[in-house]
């Protein structure tokens, strides 16, 4: 076996089993390339192997069960053996031969002989009679199939059918597409196209959001106008929020849940020199990524920021201060299962209930701090009603003094819809799931 530094199969094993005991996916992947000596090939293969055995993991599991049995298997031959099927399966470019080959010496180097006859004996049983087929009448069939922990595909019927549950489920399953956000204080969107394709990259504007940017080829961030704060990397529905805002310059805002800051940018850029906004993040180190992100864009004089958590902004802000305030909520992140795959296995029902009552928190303390006629907008990055409608609903019960508005895009998205707050859902433009709602107090 080739080193392991350069061996792109053997550092996804190891990704794996550290994601697999609790590890965020895109940190690990991101260290392990930094630490690595692969190739750009080689860097592809590995982040397609791990998001991808992330992405079907109960798939997977499905096809791998019959020729484990009951054998009690250590974690680290499991990840290896999933990354097999994985590529199998799914990797047609790459040869039979070549999966075998390596996954069998990963196990000779990293165990001992049982463990590579077994891992032998495994794939060569799975090519001689084949992966299992999935019938309909299999119990969780949808769940297997799709790749997402029974209780979501149950809530997510209950909430929007059966018929779109599984268009969202089958889209969550498609690579997410890379977007980033222009800085329009710096430059121009045609500018950014016109540059990012001169330099190789092929990029092109995005349908969805008025400053959004979608590339198709190259890394987004290795790009010379991410380094001098032309562009941040940023998803097109999260981009919407800043439009929903309905942001003037001069405006003073509040951004009460920032970290790590695409919003605040984003609000900076639309205030101007005389606005100002006040980023807050319960955690220290978060602080430092919006310091950071503003500084980048040279955004940072029109930014202040400090750790606290939202609910106890009464502590340093008067009522009646911000003429727009942003709650971008702690969620489940329901909405984020194609960029960030593991969401869909870790996160519960009761954790969706737990957080609705922290967002209505945040909500409740937010109320006093708008002027009349003000805007608080509430945004999440989940598609659960639990911590959309019924948080909006709960919080208008409490406080009358407000009033849903229609929440508005640049590009009219949705417009035909009956209710004045904004779902996306995965499929609808191949985006991230996003909910907006504009609130508005009553004078």
């Amino acid at each position: 076996m080739t080193d392991k530094e350069k061996n792109p199969r053997a550092l996804a094993v190891d990704v794996l089993l550290r994601v697999s005991k609790g590890a965020y996916s895109n940190i690990e992947l991101k260290n392990t390339i930094a630490e690595s000596k692969l190739s750009q090939l080689d860097i592809n293969l590995l982040t397609e192997i791990v998001y991808g055995v992330i992405q079907h993991k109960l798939t997977l599991e499905f096809d791998l069960a019959p020729f484990i049995g009951h054998k009690r298997v250590e974690d680290w031959v499991k990840q290896l053996l999933l990354s097999a099927v994985f590529q199998m399966v799914y990797l047609d470019r790459v040869p039979t031969r070549a999966i075998f080959n390596e996954s069998i010496e990963i196990a000779k180097v990293r165990g001992h002989s049982g463990i590579r006859a077994f891992v032998t004996g495994v794939l060569h049983e799975m090519q001689r009679v084949g992966i299992p087929e999935l019938s309909a009448d299999q119990k969780d069939y949808r769940s297997i199939k799709y790749s997402v922990a029974p209780w979501l595909v149950e809530q997510l019927d209950k909430e929007l059918g059966t018929t779109k549950t599984d268009q969202i489920l089958e889209s969550i399953n498609h690579p997410s597409r890379q977007a980033a956000r222009v800085n329009t204080n710096a430059t121009t969107q045609s500018e950014v196209i016109d540059q990012l394709n001169e330099d190789g990259y092929q990029a092109e504007p995005s349908k969805v959001a008025k400053d959004g940017v979608i590339v198709t080829e190259g890394s987004i961030g290795k790009s010379p106008l991410f380094g001098n704060g032309a562009l941040t990397i940023q998803d097109e529905s999260a981009m919407l929020v800043g439009e929903a805002m309905q942001l003037d310059p001069g405006m003073e805002v509040l951004d009460a849940c920032a970290a790590p800051g695409g919003k605040t940018t984003h609000i900076a850029q639309k205030i101007g020199e005389e606005g100002h906004v006040l980023a807050l993040d319960l955690h220290p180190k978060k602080v430092g990524l919006i310091k950071q992100n503003a500084k980048r864009m040279g955004l940072d004089e029109r930014v202040t920021t400090k750790a606290l958590d939202a609910r106890k902004i009464d502590s340093i802000v008067e009522d009646d201060y911000f003429d727009r305030i942003l709650v971008d909520a702690p969620c489940s992140g329901i909405g984020l299962m194609r960029r960030k795959p593991e969401i869909r296995y870790e996160k519960t029902l009761e954790d969706s209930q737990n957080l609705h009552k922290i967002q209505l928190g945040i909500l409740n303390a937010m109320a006093p701090k708008v002027k009349d006629n003000g805007i608080i907008t509430y945004s999440t990055c989940t598609i659960l009603e639990q911590e959309n409608e019924k948080t909006i609903s709960a919080f208008l019960e409490l406080h009358p003094e407000f009033k849903l508005i229609p929440t508005q895009t640049v590009k009219h998205l949705k417009e035909d819809r009956s209710v004045p707050y904004l779902n996306i859902y995965p499929d609808d433009f191949g985006s991230d799931g996003f909910f907006i709602a504009c609130l508005q107090k009553r004078a």
